[in-house]
Order: C-alpha cells, then sequence, then structure tokens
C-alpha cells in the first residue's frame, strides 16, 4: 500500500471523527431554519460584458408545490431556491427546489459528475417537459420556448456559486410564505433598480431590517449580487447572533466554459475598462477607483467549504480525489441520502446546518 493512500486513510479517518463529533452537538436539538444568498459567477459572453452575476435566495425550510406557490417543508425536503428573472412567462419569481435548481435532476443519485452542453441541455428540457411547463410551456411545435426559462434549472453546470447563510425562524418562514402566496406575481425585472440582486436584498431585509441598502458610492446606485453578500457580512459583524456561515457550490466539472470571477459595478469599471477610461478622462478613472477602494472591496471567502450533494465515492470514480471529503447521512428531516462534503482543513471548525457541513464565517 502506497504511502499516499495511507495518508488520505488516515486524513479520512481524522474527519470522520470530526464529524462524529459535530453530530454528537446537534443530535439534541431541532435543525435550524435558516436562509441563505446564492451569490452566482458570471459566465457566457454576457459576462465578459456584464460581469455582476446572479443572486438568489436559499430557503431551507420552505418548499414548493409547483415554480409558483410556497408552503412549508415536509420530511425529506431541502428547501426551496427563489429568485427574480426577466423574460420568465410574465412572472415576477419561481420557486425551484434545490436539487434541481442546481443540477436539472430531482435526487442527488442521478446528478451528474461530468457534463457537457449535450446533457446539460437535455436535462434541463426533461426537467422542464415533467415540471415546468405553467411556466415554460412548450412551442406549438412541441419544442422548448426561448427566453430565459433554462436559469431555473442546472444553474451549477454553467457557474459556481457562494452561500452567505444567515438563521431564520419558522414564524419568519411563514409570513415569508404568506407573503408569496397572496400577492401578485407579476413580472417587475428592471437591471437597475429591480433586479435579482435588488429581489434578494428585499427578502433579507423581511428577516433581518436594515440589514442591506443600495451602495450608491461603489455600483452608483444599483443594487449587485456582491453588494448583498457584502451587506450579510457587515450586518454579521454587528450581530453574530445571526449565525452567519458561508459555503461554495463549485461548477460541474466538464466540458462546459468555465465561470468567471463575480464583480461590482465600480470594481468592473476598473478591471474591465480601466485603462481605456483612464485614457479618456484620469480624473474619471480616479473616481472610480476611489469608490471602488472605499466602499465596493469585498473578496469571496477563499476558505469556504464545498457543499458536494452527489454521492460521489459510491459512483467508483478511480479519477476522482475523495481523500478530502467527509461523507455523512443526513437527518431524519432531510431523508436517508449522504450529503459528502468537502472540508477546508486547517480552517475553522465546521458547523453542521440540516446535514450539511459548513465552515463558520470569519469576519475580518
Amino acid at each position: 500500500m502506497s504511502a499516499r493512500i495511507q495518508n488520505s486513510r488516515s486524513l479520512t479517518r481524522r474527519l470522520g471523527l470530526a464529524a462524529l463529533g459535530v453530530l454528537s452537538v446537534f443530535a439534541a436539538r431541532p435543525a435550524q431554519a435558516s436562509i441563505a444568498l446564492l451569490l452566482e459567477q458570471p459566465y457566457g459572453e454576457m459576462g465578459l460584458i456584464n460581469p455582476t452575476g446572479h443572486a438568489a435566495v436559499y430557503l431551507d425550510h420552505v418548499c414548493a408545490d409547483g415554480p409558483l406557490h410556497l408552503r412549508a417543508c415536509q420530511p425529506g425536503e431541502m428547501g426551496v431556491v427563489i429568485s427574480r428573472y426577466d423574460g420568465i412567462d410574465g412572472y415576477d419569481w419561481v420557486a425551484m427546489p434545490l436539487i434541481p435548481y442546481l443540477y436539472a435532476v430531482e435526487t442527488t443519485a442521478e446528478i451528474p459528475l461530468w457534463a457537457d452542453r449535450t446533457l446539460e441541455e437535455r436535462l434541463r428540457d426533461q426537467y422542464r417537459r415533467e415540471h415546468l411547463e405553467a411556466v415554460a410551456p412548450d412551442t406549438p411545435a412541441g419544442n422548448a420556448p426561448e427566453g430565459n426559462w433554462y436559469e431555473l434549472a442546472g444553474s451549477a453546470y454553467d457557474r459556481t456559486l457562494y452561500g452567505f447563510q444567515l438563521k431564520t425562524t419558522p414564524q419568519q418562514d411563514a409570513e415569508v410564505i404568506a407573503l408569496f402566496n397572496d400577492r401578485p406575481n407579476k413580472e417587475l425585472y428592471n437591471g437597475m433598480f429591480n433586479n435579482c440582486a435588488d429581489f434578494a436584498r428585499t427578502l433579507f431585509n423581511r428577516f433581518y431590517p436594515h440589514a442591506i441598502r443600495r451602495n450608491y458610492v461603489a455600483d452608483l446606485g444599483m443594487t449587485t449580487p456582491k453588494s448583498v453578500a457584502r451587506g450579510i457580512v457587515h450586518y454579521a459583524q454587528k450581530h453574530p447572533e445571526a449565525g452567519l456561515v458561508y459555503f461554495r457550490i463549485p461548477q460541474v466539472k466538464g466540458a462546459l466554459p468555465r465561470s468567471r470571477e463575480i464583480r461590482g459595478v465600480t470594481e468592473s469599471l476598473m478591471k474591465v475598462y480601466g485603462l481605456p477610461l483612464t485614457a479618456i478622462s484620469p480624473p474619471a478613472a480616479g473616481a472610480t477607483l476611489l469608490a471602488y477602494v472605499a466602499h465596493g472591496r469585498f473578496a469571496m471567502p477563499k476558505d469556504a467549504p464545498e457543499l458536494v450533494l452527489h454521492d460521489a465515492p459510491a459512483r467508483q470514480q478511480p479519477e476522482v480525489e475523495f481523500a478530502d471529503t467527509i461523507v455523512m447521512p443526513l437527518p431524519e428531516h432531510m431523508g436517508a441520502s449522504t450529503v459528502p462534503v468537502t472540508s477546508s482543513l486547517g480552517g475553522a471548525p465546521m458547523t453542521r446546518a440540516r446535514g450539511m457541513m459548513f465552515a463558520p464565517a470569519r469576519i475580518e
């Protein structure tokens, strides 16, 4: 047996003991409800022009009957992802179960370890035909419709996502369910002042009033996904009882183009258009740089643990390394599946939340 294999097994044993310790701490108390910002990296040609990315909200104790009606979760369910969209059959928001939102499949066992464009499109259209006809119906010819419906399923094929999570209460979740079910769901999208990040900002502020504000300096009054994450972290600095944790959902491996770094408005201007802006107007470039440095700097957490929802070791993929992965069972509330999660070695101790492993956010 090679030293590499021995080291990997030793590491796995140590991580397993750490996981058992965490499980023992939380076994006697109910799962904590939470709300998480999913900060999603830009991709494709549009990601070059506008690298602000996308924002969605994940509620782990709120679920949905179809894409347009919310309810409390039942045992075995993993919550819902909600966001504002442009061009989804006239609707303002659509609710998606977590696994389909990320991978366009219904169970963790179906999540592919590798994907290309053909597989991505096939899985998305199959899920649409089975579950999303209400918001993305077939064309008269029986084909998939035009529009942005593809954003509803399989986000992790296109990009890496970062999660910024705070605690919620059952009463707060019930109030949000009633709010969304009672008010009209008509498209309100506006790229400058009513976009996906504004949706996330408003929803977070219902749970934590005045936690997130528009950044009139660094983002020129526009709400960006990165500014929402920055607001959440700054709020948690003053309110540690909110229990901020973060995680990273990696882009699925394969032949799809990789997503890019997410940026704010003045950050984009400086990093993408800095040289031509300086050539055209040095004072404008200086003011843009000052606005970014003073009010816009925010780095993605480098030590965020990877949240890997597929049962990869059971698939016997020899080319995939699992030495740094903890495979742990989900609690009773979320069924009998397993969730392997890559640990943050050498970082902060791990904290368990509903059967997943997260690293407590270290606020500097």
